[in-house]
């Protein structure tokens, strides 16, 4: 008597097995490729001085904290953009953050020349009450 062999499974399935498994590679590679750029960006930005200051006067105001409520925290995917050439730069970027009773948003717009950064912008606006608290010196208000 003839032994007759059957085909392995993936020798019965292969023909649909190869094209599906390789568009969800592709798909993986797409969606792992575009997580890695958020966060490398966000990464960037949050250890930049212009976050780390206008996060620290957010959090210090007493405005701020009274509309927010504490404590402050960042709240999402931050966005906007910074630009550094030795000491030269610009900044203009938005920080999610959020308290026990609302959330609002940190604005930051600046330049850095030689070195220091100015600020024209350093606000945070509060989301329920369109609410503009700055954070800049008061002495420059209305300027």
């Amino acid at each position: 008597m003839e032994e007759v062999r059957q085909k392995s499974w993936f020798g019965r399935n292969w023909l649909w097995v190869v094209p599906i498994s390789g568009c969800l590679m592709v798909i993986l590679l797409i969606v792992f490729g575009i997580g890695a750029a958020i966060f490398g960006v966000t990464k960037v930005l949050k250890n930049s001085s212009p976050y780390t200051y206008a996060f620290e006067l957010a959090e210090e105001n007493e405005n701020v904290k009274y509309s927010l409520g504490k404590p402050i925290v960042t709240d999402g995917v931050m966005s906007g953009s910074i630009n550094i050439n030795n000491d030269h730069g610009e900044v203009d970027f938005r920080i999610p953050i959020k308290g026990s009773k609302r959330k609002g948003t940190i604005i930051v717009v600046g330049e850095k020349y030689d070195g220091i950064w100015t600020y024209e912008k350093l606000y945070v606006l509060i989301k329920e009450t369109n609410e503009e608290i700055n954070l800049l010196d008061k002495s420059l208000e209305g300027f």
